[in-house]
């Protein structure tokens, strides 16, 4: 299984580079794209040709929803008890698949070319509250974050995955309210109706 969020429509450069270096050998794979109530876009398709060119057979792939990782109130508390159903219900329909044999081609949505990647980041930044514990720098999955100081980060390293900003014990970590109010305003539209989880098998 490989699972990644989507980052604006597109897998993030950073897993990306990751699963290029993986060889497939010929194994099956499920992609899972995970995003939040917006929309998914090219993610999956994207993923399914870095995949591919690593070797591996992609026999389905899953869109799932979770709640926004920056502006939580777009699908605050998903994946929920019908979430949890639905992609049960996906789970059984890939192991069916896999234990019948089959390798139907996948008619996985998305665009070539892909869209244009997302422009400016949202960066966190350390508040008053921080203490420098260094649970942020050492969480980070890009080591955007300096060790010996965590108000310095590297923004052309930084994700956006607000990884630091869960989970800081101190609640010190920030994003600034003006550029989240923004950010929030403009997905307000797009993130209103409920998106369900897709399967492709």
């Amino acid at each position: 299984m490989v699972a990644i969020p989507s980052y604006g429509g597109r897998v993030p450069a950073t897993a990306a580079r990751r699963i290029s270096n993986l060889y497939g050998n010929g194994a099956k794979a499920v992609l899972v794209c995970v995003y939040g109530n917006r929309a998914y876009e090219d993610t999956l398709i994207e993923l399914n040709d870095i995949v591919v060119k690593a070797g591996f057979k992609v026999i389905a792939a899953v869109a799932a929803v979770a709640e926004h990782s920056i502006m939580r109130q777009y699908a605050t508390g998903r994946p929920d008890a019908e979430d949890k159903r639905v992609l049960k219900d996906y789970a059984e329909k890939i192991q069916k698949k896999l234990l019948n044999g089959t390798l139907t081609e996948l008619h996985i949505p998305g665009n070539h070319p892909f869209k244009k990647e997302m422009g400016g980041k949202i960066v966190p930044q350390s508040g008053k509250n921080c203490n420098q514990c260094g649970l942020c720098a050492k969480q980070c999955p890009v080591r955007a974050i300096d060790v010996s100081n965590s108000k310095i980060v590297d923004k052309s390293k930084c994700i956006s995955c607000m990884r630091c900003v869960s989970n800081c014990p101190q609640n010190a970590r920030e994003i600034n309210k003006i550029v989240l109010f923004a950010a929030s305003a403009a997905m307000k539209k797009a993130c209103r109706d409920r998106k369900q989880c897709e399967l492709f098998i």
